[in-house]
Parts: C-alpha cells; sequence; structure tokens
C-alpha cells in the first residue's frame, strides 16, 4: 500500500508540472494569435478537479478455501452435528454420550452467508486536457480513493454438506464455518474520456451542463483479515495451524493477515456540472467502477506462506461526488 501511495504522489506530482505553461500565458483567450492582440479561442483548456462523497461497494463472495477435510459427529436422537474438535474436548469432558462418527465433508464446498455490500466515503482529484476545437471532449486522468470499510460475517459460510466415510451412511448435515473480521481499501488511477453537452467553444455560465465519461483504470485493493474459529472445524486441521497458534483449549488463533489484489477496472460516470463563471464549474456525479476480483488471504507469522481463503468477484464501487473543476 505504501507503494501505490508513492507511485499515486508521483504522477499526481509530474501532472500537476503542466500548470506552470498555462499559468505563463492567458488561457482565457487559448488558442492562434491573429495579431494586434486577437486570439481565436479553440476552447482548449487545462483541467483540474477534486471531489469527495460517498461509496458503495458490492460483490459476490466466493469460497476459496481449496482443499480442506473437516470430520463430524451426529447425536441421532436429536440430529445434533459437532465438529470433531468440540467431539475431542466433549469426550476429555466425559461427556457427548450417544455420537457418532458421521464422516468427513469438504468445507470448500459450503457457500457464503453473506456477500458484500458496505459503505464508505470515497475522494478523488483529475488533471486533463479539453480537446482543441472539440471542446464538448476533455481527457483527464485521475485518481479515487475508497476509504476503509468493512467487511464482517459470522459465520463466514454456512450449508448442507454431503459426508462420506462415516458410521452412519448418506448423511447431510448442516454445518457453519470460520468468522471473520475484515477491512478493504481501494485507490483507483483511471483514464477518462468525457463529453459536455453544450454548443459553442466556451461553456455556458450559470447553466447546469450534463456530462458522461467511460475509461479503464488501475485498482489496487488492500484487505485484511481477521480469520476465528468459533465452530471448532479448523482448529484441527494441520496444515492450518502454519496460519496461526492454538492455545490452551486446542482452539487455533489466526495470525491477522493482508493481502493486495492489483486488477484492470473500468470505469463509467454520469453527472451535470454549473458554470460559477468561465473557469470555476460545481460537479456533481456517479461513477461506476467495475473490479473484476479482489482477494483475503491467510498469511503465517513472517508472511512467507499465504493460502486464499475467500474472495469478492464482479466488485461494484458506485460514487456519489460533488467536486469543484477549475478549467484555464
Amino acid at each position: 500500500m505504501p507503494n501505490m501511495r508513492k507511485s499515486i504522489f508521483c504522477i499526481l506530482s509530474v501532472l500537476s508540472c503542466f500548470a506552470v505553461v498555462p499559468a505563463l500565458a492567458n488561457w482565457e483567450y487559448s488558442g492562434t494569435y491573429l495579431g494586434d492582440g486577437w486570439y481565436t479561442d479553440d476552447g482548449s483548456r487545462f483541467v483540474m478537479s477534486v471531489r469527495g462523497g460517498a461509496a458503495l461497494g458490492f460483490g459476490s463472495i466466493k469460497n476459496e478455501v481449496g482443499a480442506l477435510t473437516t470430520e463430524y459427529y451426529i447425536n441421532p436422537g436429536d440430529g445434533m452435528v459437532i465438529s470433531a474438535a468440540y467431539y475431542d474436548a466433549c469426550v476429555e469432558g466425559g461427556g457427548c454420550a450417544g455420537f457418532e462418527y458421521a464422516g468427513m465433508g469438504e468445507t470448500s464446498a459450503l457457500p457464503a452467508a453473506k456477500d458484500y455490500r458496505e459503505y464508505s466515503f470515497a475522494a478523488g482529484a483529475s488533471l486533463g486536457w479539453t480537446i482543441p476545437n472539440r471542446p464538448q471532449w476533455r481527457l483527464e486522468i485521475g485518481w479515487d480513493h475508497i476509504s476503509e470499510a468493512e467487511y464482517n460475517a459470522s459465520p463466514l459460510y454456512e450449508g448442507d454438506l454431503h459426508l462420506a466415510g462415516g458410521d452412519v451412511e448418506g448423511v447431510v448435515v448442516h454445518v457453519q464455518s470460520g468468522s471473520i473480521q475484515s477491512k478493504v481499501t481501494t485507490d483507483l488511477i483511471s483514464a477518462m474520456a468525457f463529453y459536455d453537452f453544450f454548443d459553442g467553444m466556451q461553456k455556458p455560465v450559470r447553466k447546469m451542463i450534463p456530462y458522461v465519461g467511460f475509461g479503464v483504470g488501475y485498482a489496487d485493493t488492500t484487505t485484511t483479515l481477521n480469520l476465528v474459529d468459533p465452530y471448532g472445524d479448523l482448529s484441527t486441521s494441520v496444515d492450518l495451524q502454519n496460519f496461526g497458534e492454538l492455545d490452551d483449549y486446542g482452539v487455533l488463533n489466526f495470525y491477522r493477515s493482508e493481502n493486495s489484489s492489483s486488477n484492470i477496472a473500468g470505469v463509467l460516470a454520469l453527472g451535470v456540472s454549473y458554470g460559477i463563471n468561465q473557469t470555476m464549474f460545481l460537479d456533481f456525479g456517479a461513477r461506476v467502477s467495475y473490479i473484476p476480483k479482489i482477494k483475503w488471504t491467510l498469511k503465517n507469522e513472517d508472511g512467507s506462506r499465504t493460502r486464499d481463503w475467500l474472495s469478492a468477484e464482479n466488485m461494484i464501487y458506485a460514487n456519489i461526488m460533488l467536486g469543484l473543476r477549475f478549467e484555464f
């Protein structure tokens, strides 16, 4: 994430250098010099904008656990199902009479209990240019930051499992697995083309000017993952014990993990601007960004080993933002 922020700073710093040239000229009369102090205005302008508002992110949570087999026990009398970890603890305590070995099931077959749908704040800035003799078109390079949002789920996965290898054949049990607290932060650098709906070489003042935009971007999403095992189905896995430590009760306490996902993103924009004067515009608009996939991973103590745990596919960020745009 620090490298991403340094890259963003460097890009915007370089782009802002272009502001020096407009500052040395009278850009109110951009275009061709005719002589005797007269210019033809071709409509080209240097564009700079800032914005802020709210964001809604939503995506489909997918199980990325992979091969992970869990053993279960069942009480035929009341149908109660417990994991092997709870069964072992129960036996040590002198209980669990009447339970039978139900068999093994793949945790990877369990669906997510809920999809990702979270609100957060959003902010951004852009630098660009309106095209000479086509001032309705403006091209911008921008940066948008979707601030930290939480995705918490308990249970994380829940559903019916078909068990095999148990004392009772053909057992189907309803199980729950894992609980998480996590955070998601996204930065998006985009190249956008906008079309402003007006006639002439200059945008009208004190009038609403609708616009549409489209473009592509580079999205960097950072996820943090705090996984716990309240249902006891994860702690008995020898492989998962590389990603945490067992406490005195045999419960696996997972390490806090962080992961970065990079994607090519698609961006659409729709909004309206209002000209306060010829160089300053209020901008109210919506941006929709599509990110194919972000991931949450488990990591061991020194970060040398990772294991995918869940992902959000077809992520959509819908941002509603109010901004101020300057055209010189």
